[in-house]
């Protein structure tokens, strides 16, 4: 499991979904050693041949900082992104999805960040519950290795016992 909950929680979904991953990949080998940047989350789904780069934050800092990290993770991302699935057969021509995801912050204003869209852990959430609520836990159980899904799954499933604790 990732040291990361976000990033741990965006390659279970990828994974679940059917993606094959990378996380945390190293890339633009510098000569004098070191790398240009690390890749949080890269995934490349076979039969949809869709491929994304998720840099998953929990910061809290400006747009102006953000934009200049993002923009620099996400030109790496587009410039190293075919030498991350060495020996898959990534198609030429497949194009590539960027998102920065966030805890804190508001996409009202900012849409897109370093060239890449700005997506909400909330929004992230009501993706994957609105998939997961009709994933039986007698006929669809989430996969154990899973660990975050299969609790969400959980959730789904007795939500109206838990919705009496949090009122």
């Amino acid at each position: 499991m990732a040291n990361n909950y976000l990033e741990q929680l965006v390659a279970e979904w990828y994974e679940y979904q059917g993606y094959f991953l990378r996380r945390n990949v190293l890339v633009g080998r510098r000569a004098k050693g070191g790398y240009e940047c690390e890749l949080d989350i890269v995934a490349f789904h076979p039969r949809t041949k869709h491929l994304i780069h998720i840099e998953p934050s929990m910061d809290s800092d400006s747009w102006k900082t953000r934009e200049s990290r993002y923009s620099k993770k996400f030109a790496a991302g587009r410039k190293f992104i075919h030498t991350v699935f060495d020996g898959l057969d990534l198609p030429v021509d497949v194009a590539m999805e960027q998102v920065a995801l966030f805890v804190y912050a508001s996409n009202a204003n900012h849409q897109t960040i370093g060239g890449g869209r700005v997506v909400l852990v909330s929004e992230l959430l009501v993706e994957i519950f609105s998939a997961l609520k009709s994933k039986q836990l007698t006929t669809s159980m989430i996969p154990e290795h899973l660990a975050i899904l299969r609790s969400f799954q959980f959730v789904a499933a007795y939500k109206s016992d838990i919705l009496k604790v949090l009122s």
